[in-house]
């Protein structure tokens, strides 16, 4: 006799299948379609093929190609600047808080998670005010009346402060969830064989915690070359233009002033979101080639 079908799992998946369907994959398509257009929002799409891709890609004297470029340089400092940071501080705190004679550990998690349930502009303006250059904490601290969203380095350092602050906590939780699950057992063995904190930690630690730290590595990536809130609305992408990360010439010519050129900018936006499926499958690559 055949068993019945049960309908039950069509019930908890299906609303998450149209979510996903309408929110997700329909504009993913069709922002892949507009790309090959000439669109203002406006008017209908006009299909222009490839157009679009060769200004950016190919057209050293337009305007696109060099926004292209240089927001494309930006986020890629922004990338090379916080990611490295966002993985090694949450695993060493982790690590640290694993240690017997730490208290507290978790209201020093929660402390460093909190930060991350604060809305980007909430925390921008927190952090322009301490680094304000005439009531700042930062330039009252070093006794500096540095203006810091207006000069270099600084505004990458504020910058990257902000993003630490948020992210760290997150990241902190999936590697402590995943340290305490790591056999005590192991250690116990390795300390007994002479085994120094750093060689357990080479050992033992990193390859337990392999899936959750390549998970981490790609999604944290993934989420910075998204960047767009943090330069927003700490240095306007300024000075000079140094900190303006391509999701903001991506709205800009979206939804800026004057006439939308939004051809243009889904065709920046597929290009980035190209960028980040390489990126993310050469570390899923290089990361498990190591590991294995």
């Amino acid at each position: 006799m055949k068993k019945k079908m049960s309908l039950a799992p069509a019930f908890f998946v299906g609303p998450h299948i149209i979510l996903f369907l309408i929110f997700i994959l329909l504009p993913t398509i069709y922002g892949i379609y507009a790309s090959f257009t000439k669109w203002n929002l406006m008017s209908d799409p006009t299909w222009v093929g490839l157009d679009n891709y060769r200004t950016i890609l190919f057209d050293g004297t337009s305007t696109f190609h060099t926004q292209f470029t240089n927001g494309l340089k930006n986020t890629l400092l922004f990338v090379l600047f916080t990611v490295p940071v966002l993985i090694v501080l949450p695993l060493l705190i982790a690590v640290a808080l694993e240690h017997k004679k730490v208290k507290g550990k978790g209201l020093i998690q929660a402390v460093l998670y909190v930060p991350g349930l604060i809305s980007i502009s909430a925390g921008a303006l927190i952090w322009l005010l301490l680094f304000n250059k005439q009531l700042g904490f930062v330039g009252n601290l070093f006794n500096s009346d540095v203006s810091w969203p207006a000069n270099q380095p600084y505004a990458w350092i504020i910058i990257i402060v902000i993003t630490v602050w948020g992210g760290v906590g997150g990241n902190l939780i999936i590697y402590r969830a995943s340290i305490s699950g790591v056999a005590q057992d192991l250690y116990e063995s390795a300390s007994i064989d002479g085994a120094g904190p750093i060689r357990r930690f080479a050992s033992i630690t990193l390859p337990s915690i392999r899936f959750p730290l390549i998970y981490t590595f790609v999604m944290t990536t993934a989420g910075a070359f998204n960047v767009f809130g943090q330069p927003l609305m700490m240095t306007d992408g300024g000075p000079r233009q140094s900190t303006h990360v391509l999701m903001m010439y991506i709205r800009q010519l979206a939804f800026g002033n004057g006439e939308s050129i939004a051809g243009m900018a889904s065709a920046m936006a597929v290009l980035l979101g190209i960028v980040i499926l390489i990126i993310s499958a050469l570390q899923y690559y290089v990361m498990n080639r190591n590991a294995a």
